[in-house]
């Protein structure tokens, strides 16, 4: 099975922070207290802040930001991915 690691390739970094590659998850999604969701297709790379939250890149060329605070986070694989990548 193969899968595209990089679909877009236009993301750039000008900062110190370190993103992973999540391109093996086909969507993700963030639940929060008060009934909101926010679900990402196509997730490519991912920043996770001790203090702050989520920064996202999508195959779409955006840019994401998820502050803490959700309860429940929760995403699928491309198949014959791995579930667990950070």
């Amino acid at each position: 099975m193969t899968y595209v690691l990089e679909a877009n390739s236009s993301f750039k970094n000008d900062t110190d922070l370190e993103f992973t590659d999540i391109s093996t998850e086909r969507w993700r999604e963030y639940r929060f207290a008060g009934g909101d969701v926010i679900r990402i297709e196509q997730p490519l790379k991912l920043n996770v802040s001790a203090s702050h939250g989520h920064r996202i890149f999508d195959a779409h060329g955006l840019s994401h930001y998820i502050p803490w605070g959700w309860i429940h986070l929760v995403w699928e694989t491309k198949e014959g991915a791995p579930n667990f990548v950070r």
